[in-house]
């Protein structure tokens, strides 16, 4: 540890350094921008990287484990285990599921059901591990997996689903647990995207089997790269730890410690104590950021409703019902009078510093990678997901309040739409 003088120390020199970049981006650039996120990083967060870097242990040690238990006493789970990526999350899920000494465990072959609006790897880590997708459209009101249309015919066969928190909604969580639960389905919660949802007072990701997050660097928290999984089993506990380490069983106790015991299969995907000190740091004000990014959200439509210009041009999706939502993104659906004009838009507002990003992949089916693997050989349509891909983008919500003066900006670029 530092000395409190040394940290006032480098404290004032991270604010000087701080004070020269933005006095260079202000000299360089006159323009108003809206990206994504804007720095996502304070000056403790960097004071607490520098820390782990001057004490010459940067590998996954006791930082690590104390952000582990801290976010799984956090979000209300009895285990968490850290790793370096969202989707690396996915990946140890998907192999501890079809594990020999699992429980209960898949085996190759056995299908998944997954909505047709999801990201990469939120699908490639089941399919890598053996299993096999199925497909289902999504609601129009939550972009998550239809749960309402869900019947006995479609969970035929089914052995676990992946259900993704999209840009901090969630769909009916609780119902699906519930089918979950009746049919002895494996649920896993992809909340990569929803970190600090909650749902009656029960966060997002701790319904299900497992829960993973991402802490990417436009996520709710970030640690520039970085990612978590949480469950309630010791076992699953216990081999997701040995799984991301190798196979080895050197952190399942200390008298392991020194140990090269190899008792299964593994990977190497442990983060490092750099990203668990900035991201230990960032999620104590969580609840903070959270609040903000909604009251953004909210300015921004206001505004857009209250304008004299104002003619239903676009359509907002809203919290699920009963949901404490902890926005990833603020997802915009063009009037379908406007869809032919997205491209031109996008292009607009890019134009016009206002970065933007599909939903998601939008409709997966339609992306490359599924017709090199076949994976939709019955050609399958899902009209919500194709309508969301068709008129649907996001813009960020940031972690500052936005000035008016950037909140009249956004609109105003916004509505030129119908001049396009």
């Amino acid at each position: 540890m530092i000395s409190l003088t040394d940290e006032k120390t480098l404290l004032n020199i991270i604010k000087k350094v701080d004070a020269r970049n933005s006095a260079f981006s202000k000299n360089n650039s006159k323009k108003i921008s809206y990206p994504l996120l804007e720095n996502g990083f304070n000056d403790e967060d960097i004071l607490k990287g520098i820390e782990v870097l001057l004490s010459r242990k940067l590998t996954m040690s006791e930082i690590t484990f104390n952000f582990e238990k801290y976010f799984a006493k956090y979000v209300g789970s009895k285990y968490a285990v850290m790793v370096n990526s969202g989707s690396s999350a996915n990946l140890l899920v998907a192999f501890a599921l079809i594990n020999p000494s699992k429980k209960n465990r898949l085996k190759n072959g056995d299908n998944f059901l997954l909505p047709s609006i999801c990201w990469s790897t939120s699908l490639w880590p089941f399919i890598q591990s053996g299993l096999k997708p199925k497909f289902i459209d999504v609601s129009k009101k939550d972009f998550c997996i239809d749960v309402e249309s869900l019947n006995p015919k479609k969970l035929n066969n089914i052995k676990a689903v992946v259900a993704i928190n999209i840009l901090g909604n969630c769909p009916n969580i609780i119902e699906l647990s519930k089918i979950c639960r009746q049919k002895n389905i494996y649920l896993i919660e992809d909340t990569c995207e929803a970190l600090g949802s909650k749902i009656n007072s029960k966060y997002l990701g701790t319904f299900g089997d497992f829960g993973t997050y991402s802490f990417y660097y436009s996520h709710q928290i970030t640690s520039g790269e970085g990612g978590m999984i949480v469950c309630n089993s010791k076992e699953d506990y216990k081999l997701l730890k040995v799984l991301r380490s190798h196979g080895w069983d050197r952190n399942l106790n200390k008298k392991n410690e020194k140990n090269f015991n190899f008792v299964n299969s593994g990977f190497n995907l442990r983060p490092l104590d750099l990203t668990a000190a900035i991201g230990f740091n960032q999620i104590k004000r969580l609840k903070k950021m959270k609040k903000v990014r909604k009251k953004n959200k909210e300015m921004i439509i206001n505004s857009l409703k209250n304008s004299p210009k104002w003619n239903n041009q676009f359509e907002f999706f809203e919290a699920r019902k009963g949901l404490d939502a902890s926005w990833f993104g603020f997802p915009i659906l063009l009037n379908k009078n406007l869809k032919n004009k997205k491209k031109r838009f996008l292009q607009y507002l890019n134009q016009n510093n206002i970065e933007t990003r599909p939903i998601l992949s939008g409709n997966f089916l339609n992306q490359p990678s599924v017709s090199l693997y076949n994976l939709n050989s019955n050609n399958k349509k899902f009209k919500i997901a194709q309508e969301i891909e068709d008129r649907g983008f996001f813009i960020g919500v940031p972690t500052q309040i936005l000035t008016l003066e950037k909140i009249n900006y956004l609109v105003q670029k916004l509505l030129f739409i119908e001049s396009i």
